[in-house]
């Protein structure tokens, strides 16, 4: 290690912030989709209808949020998450040209990679998921089980 290095590791707290922001992000989006708040003039938003793509987008949205956002089954949430930005991205824009920032889908791509991302690191300092496993590798096994 360079004597030039930071003496604490940073990145898993880099990390926290990340899924923490994005989970909060995603899960506006699923707030708008399930139950169309945030309506603004130029952005109007309405509720989607049940049963349909963007319902069940929502869902995922509205749900797996908060579960990154808390860091709890980040790995499997992040990787779902991740195949539904990538499927949003090729069904609403790719159609509309190659390039995302002219299509208009820079925010599903940019979403699907940073979810592939989370699916793939360690759980983060302030993950519910760290501290489960924390828990269970000092819980002693029971005696005679």
């Amino acid at each position: 290690m360079s004597k030039f290095a930071p003496s604490t590791n940073w990145s898993s707290y880099a990390v926290s912030l990340l899924r923490i922001a994005a989970g909060f992000l995603l899960s506006l989006h699923g707030l708008s989709h399930i139950f169309g708040f945030f309506n603004t003039s130029s952005h109007p938003a309405k509720p989607a209808a049940l049963f349909t793509l963007v319902w069940f987008a929502g869902i995922l949205e509205l749900v797996g949020g908060p579960l990154l956002a808390l860091g709890l089954f980040t790995r499997p949430v992040a990787f779902i998450l991740s195949g539904l930005l990538a499927f949003a991205y090729f069904l609403a824009h790719a159609h509309r040209g190659f390039w995302p920032n002219l299509n208009g889908g820079e925010l599903a791509a940019l979403y699907s990679f940073v979810f592939l991302y989370l699916a793939f690191v360690e759980p983060d300092a302030f993950s519910l998921d760290r501290l489960i496993r924390k828990a269970n590798r000092n819980r002693s096994p029971v005696a005679g089980a």
